[in-house]
């Protein structure tokens, strides 16, 4: 298995840490282009809970690096846009946001959260212009490839518009990095399994293996409170992610295992709250 901390040091030169960022965006799914409650497990923060705020983005950047620089020995920084949608604006805007944060000398990396559906053409060739200047990440969320699972978490496009932004960002030499939740409701190992190959099949460069977290502040939280469904168990998450890990080729990095919950709104599971027992334990499962 190929880490994010193994592809960075081969890549590099040396370990990234990410800086949390919130550039002032929103959703087509927040805004009532496609919806207003956001997708159903998507906090009120736009699954930013650990970005920084304030309109100033050289300011978030300097509390970000404050916030970790006693755990970095000699690292270097992606400038991470985590917050809601990070393309859904027009290309001056984004211009305006992102090339400032590509001059500075303290970035090695730019990684941009944003969804398929918020990709024009125009919006694309910009950031084939930005990753002249630094190295472009665009991490987009997928989530589940199930039908039922789509109409269900309220994610807004076929699985199809997904594949074609993939395809299109990497023939622009973007890299590429893909989120799925591991445990969604009704789910079955098979259809997680499903999930994870038609990422893989999309051609994208990373993955992201994120933990379903029901959080008091999502849509989810009733259905949890319904008992209409349960959270994982830690030895159930760990039997999925395993037979997930082993199907990942080695030349895509695996960018995250688990993920946080913000503790304050963490409703289920709640021992994933544990975050160093989970890392030993996973750590511990796939050896590594």
């Amino acid at each position: 298995m190929l880490t994010m901390n193994e592809y960075c040091r081969q890549t590099y030169g040396k370990k990234l840490y990410k800086l949390a960022l919130d550039g002032g965006f929103t959703c087509p799914n927040r805004d009532g282009t496609l919806g207003t409650g956001g997708c159903i497990f998507c906090s009120r923060g736009g699954s930013g809970e650990f970005a920084e705020g304030g309109d100033n983005i050289d300011e978030q950047i300097e509390r970000a690096k404050k916030r970790i620089e006693s755990k970095n020995k000699n690292g270097g920084y992606i400038a991470y846009f985590q917050s809601f949608s990070n393309t859904y604006a027009p290309t001056a805007l984004l211009q305006k946001k992102f090339f400032p944060v590509a001059e500075r000398d303290d970035i090695d990396v730019i990684s941009i959260a944003t969804r398929p559906d918020c990709l024009p053409d125009e919006t694309i060739a910009m950031l084939e212009e930005l990753n002249r200047i630094k190295p472009v990440w665009v991490e987009l969320g997928f989530q589940s490839s199930k039908a039922e699972s789509v109409e269900f978490i309220r994610r807004g496009y076929e699985n199809e518009v997904f594949r074609k932004a993939v395809e299109r960002l990497v023939s622009s030499g973007i890299y590429v990095v893909s989120h799925m939740i591991i445990g969604l409701p009704n789910e079955t190992a098979e259809d997680m399994k499903n999930t994870l190959l038609y990422m893989l099949e999309s051609g994208v460069n990373g993955v992201k293996l994120q933990l379903l977290h029901v959080l008091t502040d999502s849509d989810l939280y009733e259905n949890w409170r319904r008992h209409e469904f349960e959270t994982l168990t830690l030895e159930e998450y760990l039997d999925i992610l395993s037979m997930l890990v082993g199907l990942i080729p080695e030349n895509v990095a695996v960018h995250r295992l688990t993920g946080d919950g913000s503790k304050r709104t963490l409703a289920a599971p709640l021992w994933s709250a544990d975050k160093k027992a989970v890392i030993n334990a996973v750590n511990a499962r796939l050896k590594v």
